[in-house]
C-alpha cells in the first residue's frame, strides 16, 4: 500500500503540472478600447508569417519570435500607425518572406517563381527518367535466356 501513494499522487501533480505549462504558452491576452483597433491587429497577425515555424501565421504560432511580432503589431496598432505601415515596417525589419503574399518586385522574384520552375523541371524530367528505365530494361528473350542458365 505505501507504494502505491507516490504514484497516486503523481496523476494531479503531473495533471496540474500540464495544465499550467499549456496556459503559460497560451495566445497572449490582447485588449484594445476600440473594436476596429482589435479587428485591424487580428488581420495583420493572420496576414505574416512565422519564421521559426514558416507555414504558421504569428497568431497560430507559440514560438517566442512571433510573441514578439505580436507585441509589436500591437503596439504599433496602439501607437496609430496604418496597415501599411506596420507591414512595411515588418519587412523592413525581417525581410519579405514574413508576408504570406510578398510583392512582386525583382528581389521576391525567386518567392513567386521557383515553385512554377520546379514544377516544370519536374514535369520535364519524370519522363525523361522513365523511359531511361525502359530503355535499360532486360528483353524478355535475353531474361528467358538468363534464367535457362541459372536454372543449369
Amino acid at each position: 500500500m505505501i507504494g502505491l501513494r507516490p504514484r497516486l499522487l503523481a496523476a494531479p501533480v503531473v495533471a496540474l503540472w500540464l495544465a499550467a505549462s499549456s496556459l503559460a504558452g497560451g495566445i497572449d491576452a490582447v485588449d484594445f478600447a476600440d473594436p476596429a483597433a482589435e479587428a485591424r491587429y487580428q488581420d495583420l497577425i493572420g496576414q505574416l508569417r512565422c519564421l521559426v515555424c514558416q507555414n504558421q501565421t504569428i497568431a497560430e504560432s507559440n514560438a517566442e519570435l512571433a510573441a514578439d511580432m505580436r507585441a509589436i503589431v500591437r503596439q504599433q496598432v496602439v501607437d496609430g500607425h496604418s496597415k501599411d505601415q506596420i507591414i512595411e515596417f515588418l519587412t523592413a525589419r525581417y525581410g519579405d518572406f514574413v508576408r504570406y503574399k510578398p510583392p512582386l518586385a525583382a528581389r521576391t522574384v525567386v518567392l513567386w517563381f521557383a515553385p512554377f520552375c520546379l514544377a516544370l523541371l519536374a514535369l520535364w524530367l519524370v519522363p525523361r527518367l522513365a523511359n531511361r528505365r525502359r530503355a535499360t530494361a532486360i528483353p524478355e528473350d535475353k531474361r528467358s535466356e538468363a534464367k535457362r542458365l541459372l536454372a543449369e
